[in-house]
Order: C-alpha cells, then sequence, then structure tokens
C-alpha cells in the first residue's frame, strides 16, 4: 500500500482517507496543519493512480487498511477521518473492528444502496471513460466538484491514470454500499458530517449512522456540496480533529 506520511513517526498517527477518483492530495492541505503535532498518514485507496494495487471491494479496502495498521501501529491508531469512498472504506473498519480507533470522522458516506445507479455505472463509463482524458472534460468536472483551484493539475494527472475497470469497480461497490448492522458494536466516537447541499441519500445515510453508531454526533454543513468541508475548509476540518483528540 503506498502512502503519503506528515509529522515525526514518533507521534500519534492520524490517519486520512481520500475520496474517490481523487487521491491522497485531497488531504494534504489538512494534513500540512496537523503536521506538528501527529504523524499523519495518508494511504493512496485500492485502484487509485499510484495504488499499487486493483480495487477489489470496500470490504478488501477495509481489511487491508485494518492489516496496515495491525503491523505498523499495534492495531488501533487515535483517529481515522475519511471522505466520501474513504468514509464507506472507514465505516466497513468500524464494523469489522470496532477498537481500529478511539475517534473517527465519516465525511459524505453513502450506506443506502441505489441498485439502479451501480446497474448503470458499467454502461455509462464503458461509452464515456476517453472523455477523462480530454483536460476540457476533466475541468468540466473539477469544477463540479468545487475543489481548490490548485489541486487541479494532480487531479488531472491522476484521474487518467485509473484504469477502466477499478473506476467502475469503485463507483459500483460505493453505489451499493450498506451500513452493516455491526456498527452498534463500534467503539470510537464519530462524528458524521454531510454538506447541507448534498444529494439526499446522503443526508439521509449521515443520519442512519448516526443511529447506528452508539458514541456519535451528526453534523450538517450548511451550503456545503460534497466534500467541500474537509477539501475546501480544512483549516475547520483540522480545527475539529484537534477538539476531538485534545491535542
Amino acid at each position: 500500500m503506498k502512502i503519503a506520511e506528515y509529522g515525526k513517526p514518533d507521534r500519534e498517527t492520524v490517519l486520512l482517507l481520500h475520496g474517490g477518483g481523487l487521491s491522497w492530495w485531497d488531504r494534504r492541505a489538512a494534513a500540512e496543519l496537523l503536521a506538528d503535532r501527529f504523524h499523519v498518514v495518508l494511504p493512496v485507496l485500492d485502484g487509485h493512480a499510484g495504488s499499487g494495487a486493483a480495487f477489489t471491494g470496500i470490504g478488501d479496502s477495509a481489511d487491508r487498511l485494518i492489516a496496515m495498521i495491525d503491523r505498523e501501529y499495534g492495531g488501533t491508531v487515535p483517529l481515522i477521518g475519511g471522505l466520501s469512498l474513504g468514509a464507506q472504506i472507514l465505516t466497513e473498519m468500524l464494523a469489522r473492528r470496532p477498537d481500529i480507533c478511539r475517534l473517527a470522522i465519516i465525511e459524505s458516506a453513502s450506506v443506502i444502496p441505489s441498485r439502479a445507479t451501480a446497474a448503470l455505472i458499467g454502461p455509462a463509463f464503458s461509452l464515456s471513460y476517453g472523455l477523462i482524458r480530454r483536460k476540457w472534460f476533466a475541468k468540466a468536472q473539477f469544477r463540479y466538484l468545487r475543489m481548490p483551484e490548485d489541486l487541479f493539475e494532480e487531479y488531472y494527472r491522476d484521474t487518467r491514470r485509473i484504469e477502466k475497470r477499478d473506476m467502475i469497480a469503485f463507483l459500483k461497490a460505493s453505489a451499493g454500499y450498506a451500513a452493516r448492522p455491526e456498527l452498534a458494536g463500534c467503539r470510537a466516537e464519530a462524528r458524521i458530517i454531510a454538506g447541507g447541499k448534498e444529494q439526499g441519500r446522503i443526508l439521509r445515510s449521515a443520519e442512519k449512522l448516526h443511529a447506528l453508531l452508539p458514541r456519535s454526533v451528526l453534523e450538517i454543513k450548511d451550503g456545503l456540496y460534497h466534500g467541500e468541508y474537509s477539501i475546501c475548509h480544512p483549516e475547520e476540518y483540522v480545527r475539529e480533529i484537534l477538539e476531538m483528540t485534545g491535542a
């Protein structure tokens, strides 16, 4: 598993998991702000540019991250944060290992499956995948995602490097993902975050996660779209992490 690291390795470790179709650099601004207090680890999720592994499922990705935490960090870390696909993988980690972290930030996770969406992804991307390599199309997609302009070149570079089979696989898995009842046994304190302008399924998913996770707080960020909170407002995101950890 490929990772980017910030801060000194002898400090407490925080894992931040990026969104689907993006990469570790969507967490970079937050990691830089945290680096003087924590060892910040930014894994590249399976199936993404430079990961070194195909995407074979949210459960498999969760298992690989759990194995890394077991191997490198003694089986648990203070905090894991995840966005979108990264948040779904984090949710799966919490269901499989309720003590994998003490604190969790689950942002913009869909945990209510849409089988119709999942069924359409394969045909749609088989027809449109070639457009990803066109800069004008990438710019249109990037504007839709509302990310800071200084991330575009990395977005364009890495999106072009995602294999079609991986993109279809993680998009289908994301659309079909359902929260597991085992989350009721999770021991972590969790903050469940969604933007007020997100799709209804994301907002309903946030409510469902809040109901499932016994030690959770639900936060709806007014006026924000999918992923905007942590990517576009890293100072606020980091302030929340520091408040949670007491650092």
